[in-house]
């Protein structure tokens, strides 16, 4: 099942954002066929697979990339393949003879996602980073923590994922989308200070128009505001606030009866850090669960601090599946849903090598051809 079934996408393995976009394609339905160099890498060779969520719903081939045998088995595949995906450095598939001009050439209609930090050209293209660099540069981190703070760092959620793997996959669907109708193939250039940078959309206008301060901590939506926040509660947990509009701020008000005398001109900027102090003190009189009972129900824009162990426990989440838990281990499901085409978890990370002979059979490659890879070691198998 799946949107993209049919499609067949060949993944050279990487880490972090890479396979996070092959995962997405996977889990919508794509034939992802993962090239992982033998012995595989610090990130994939000691991990236990079944733990190994990047490599969900794919199949996983073993090829020694600086062999020439090997460079050829990969060109190969990519004539009945539908597009590919990487993430080195500029230059890299290019030393290697798998460029985008080397592999259209075998397929004209070829997508060719490239995932990197800072893009394919420009000063800093061939420097090594890492996220908190690339959302450093895109002005995404200095607008993240507290006044008077340093800025925090938001786990690599900005750069990696939602500035890059997420960006990958969808610069890829549009293409492969684009091919359809033009029969040409097209090279995704994604990098993840771009991702960033247009993540911060919005921020940036507000900045401009005047309505957001460079001062860290002191806006609407970074904490400043007494009414969009995070409080510690009395037992040590933490519940978040986010009572923006009217409405949903005046339900706020209603449900902490008579402490709403402390907070009622919502706007004035300038009291909002005596009206957060208060706000503070109110918190920290009730646990979580006590908060949990105050606001059920409601439109206050509240919900208790999840803590990582706790979340795939609560009654919405098991409601709606978010989370798909064998009793060995727990994962997010396949997003974002659809009504007929659902994506599914159809099986765990592969082990190495797992799949090399099977998917070399279906691509036309002979036995006696296999064997010969196998034993220069241009290929690797963990199969029978």
């Amino acid at each position: 099942m799946g949107p993209l079934q049919g499609l067949i996408i060949i993944e050279i393995s990487g880490i972090g954002p890479g396979p996070f976009a092959a995962m997405l394609l996977a889990d919508m339905g794509a034939e992802v066929i993962r090239v992982e160099r033998p012995g595989g890498s610090m990130f994939t060779a000691s991990h236990n697979p079944k733990l190994d969520f990047l490599n969900r719903n794919k199949r996983c081939i073993s090829v020694n990339l600086k062999e020439k045998d090997g460079v050829d088995t990969v060109l190969t595949l990519l004539e009945k393949a539908d597009a590919l995906l990487e993430g080195n450095r500029p230059g890299v598939m290019e030393r290697l003879g798998l460029g985008p001009d080397i592999c259209l050439a075998r397929n004209p209609t070829l997508v060719y996602g490239r995932m990197t930090g800072w893009g394919q050209e420009g000063p800093m293209a061939k420097e090594a980073g890492h996220d908190i660099n690339y959302i450093a540069l895109s002005g995404a981190l200095h607008g993240i923590g507290r006044a008077g703070e340093k800025p925090a760092i938001p786990l690599n959620m900005v750069g990696d994922f939602g500035g890059g793997g997420l960006m990958l996959a969808y610069g890829m669907v549009c293409a492969l989308l684009e091919a359809k109708g033009s029969g040409k193939g097209q090279v995704v250039d994604a990098a993840m200070i771009d991702g960033a940078a247009t993540l911060m959309a919005s921020t940036f206008a507000a900045n401009q128009a005047g309505f957001w301060s460079d001062e860290r901590g002191t806006n609407l939506l970074d904490s400043g505001s007494h009414f969009y926040e995070v409080y510690e509660t009395a037992d040590g947990k933490y519940i978040s606030l986010g009572s923006i509009e009217p409405q949903f701020y005046a339900t706020l008000l209603n449900k902490l009866g008579d402490d709403a005398k402390h907070f009622e001109n919502q706007f004035d900027m300038g009291n909002w850090p005596q009206m957060k102090a208060k706000m503070t003190e109110i918190i920290k009189g009730k646990t979580r669960d006590d908060w949990d009972a105050v606001f059920a129900g409601s439109d206050a824009c509240y919900a208790p601090v999840l803590s990582m162990s706790e979340v795939r426990h609560h009654p919405h989440h098991q409601a709606r599946g978010t989370f798909i838990d064998d009793g060995d281990v727990w994962q997010p499901a396949p997003t974002p849903r659809f009504s007929r085409t659902n994506g599914e978890l159809r099986c765990a990370a592969a082990t190495i090598g797992e799949h090399t002979k099977e998917v070399l059979r279906e691509f036309g490659f002979s036995d006696e051809d296999i064997k010969k890879r196998l034993e220069s070691g241009a290929i690797h198998s963990h199969s029978a």
